[in-house]
């Protein structure tokens, strides 16, 4: 059974590499004629981690990221409202977050896989199903692939889900958000600390990704779609943030205007499928999520593991529908969890409340919920 794979971003690339590891057959196609580097910094959480292991390659992962050994949410001048050290993530799954930079991570992961099993500058245009059983995917160079099924991993704009799914829906948050990389070198304290603080309805992120690059970003209350002045891109932050801790003030400041990137923080409005017969949508194909919970990338990397594995296990089956059951419990509490989240980091009313909440979380609370969200299951 040969699998059409669309979209070479992280969760494509590692449903490549989970594939290429249980010798199922695929080929994996790219619109870009080549992998740029794009992006800032991504969290690899333990349940991303373990999977990464799995595949043979964590070492290299935490040798070209850094390790996020506390995590600190914080109000605005850095005093914490929680701030938790990860031994007892570490004790029990043995792994701690790593922050790496994304065009890092692709760089990485795309090196691993055979070059002629992947297709670049091939943009997918539709897909038409045939008598066969097969799948025609069309790419809009004119040229076209057979396969006996279609995994769409081409993000929150996927075309495959435009086509597949043509009700679904973006959700805009409310918020916009600019994130950067700096390249300065952190005081001890800050570098093994991931670190988020909360202002009046504004935030601000902080975590070093490698020596001498430390990734930020910046979120607000805002409309849609809007551009910024890039000659005044650094007045306008260092003006919104001028009431935060010094750090952020230094981290605007030694970013070039052209390393930052605004997006307006959006999710898909969850769909209650993300198969239809031999087409199945995985990553933020099918479920994307705000970045509040860290959680986008490692869900993508969840959904390569578990559908190579249901692959592996059924070679001659569509086990879409046992992948969806597997998965979409988990992830749709993710989704529901990190929007809810976003929203109240912008409470205009009811922030000395949400902070006192926040401040006397019990630890063992904490700590569960944590474990949940980072197990996975280990491969038989």
């Amino acid at each position: 059974m040969k699998h059409a794979i669309v979209g070479a971003g992280i969760g494509g690339l590692i449903t490549a590499l989970a594939f290429e590891k249980n010798n199922i057959a695929y080929q994996l196609f790219e619109k870009a004629p080549k992998l740029n580097e794009v992006g800032a910094g991504i969290w690899l959480a333990p349940n991303a981690l373990q999977v990464l292991e799995y595949l043979g390659l964590f070492e290299e992962v935490k040798r070209k990221g850094n390790t996020i050994d506390q995590i600190t949410l914080g109000k605005s001048d850095l005093s914490p409202l929680y701030d938790t050290r990860q031994n007892y993530v570490k004790d029990t799954l043995e792994y701690a977050t790593i922050a790496i930079h994304r065009a890092e991570l692709q760089k990485l992961l795309l090196e691993k896989i055979p070059p002629e099993k992947i297709h670049m500058g091939k943009e997918f245009n539709s897909f038409e199903r045939l008598d066969t059983g097969k799948v025609k995917i069309k790419f809009a160079d004119n040229t076209a692939t057979e396969a006996d099924f279609l995994i769409g991993a081409d993000g929150i704009h996927s075309k495959v889900r435009k086509q597949l799914f043509p009700e679904s829906s973006i959700r805009y948050s409310g918020q916009t958000c600019w994130r950067g990389v700096a390249a300065i070198e952190l005081d001890k304290e800050y570098k093994n600390r991931g670190i988020e603080l909360w202002g009046d309805q504004i935030r601000f992120g902080i975590s070093k990704i490698a020596k001498n690059k430390v990734y930020w970003f910046a979120v607000v209350l805002d409309a849609p779609h809007l551009k910024d002045n890039k000659d005044r891109i650094h007045q306008k932050l260092l003006r919104l943030y001028a009431d935060f801790h010094p750090i952020v003030g230094e981290l605007i400041s030694s970013t070039p205007v052209d390393k930052i990137l605004r997006n307006d923080i959006i999710d898909l409005k969850p769909l209650d499928n993300w198969y239809n017969g031999s087409i199945c949508l995985i990553g933020d194909a099918g479920h994307a999520t705000t970045p509040n919970m860290g959680q986008g990338g490692a869900q993508a990397i969840e959904d390569a593991y578990y559908l190579s594995d249901l692959i592996k296990k059924q070679p001659n089956t569509n086990v879409f529908n046992l992948f969806q059951e597997k998965r979409k419990e988990k992830v749709s509490t993710i989704v529901q969890q990190s929007w809810t989240t976003g929203k109240m980091a912008h409470w205009k009313y009811g922030q000395g409340l949400r902070n006192f909440l926040l401040k006397n979380m019990p630890k063992k609370v904490l700590e569960k919920k944590m474990m949940k969200l980072y197990q996975i299951d280990k491969p038989m």
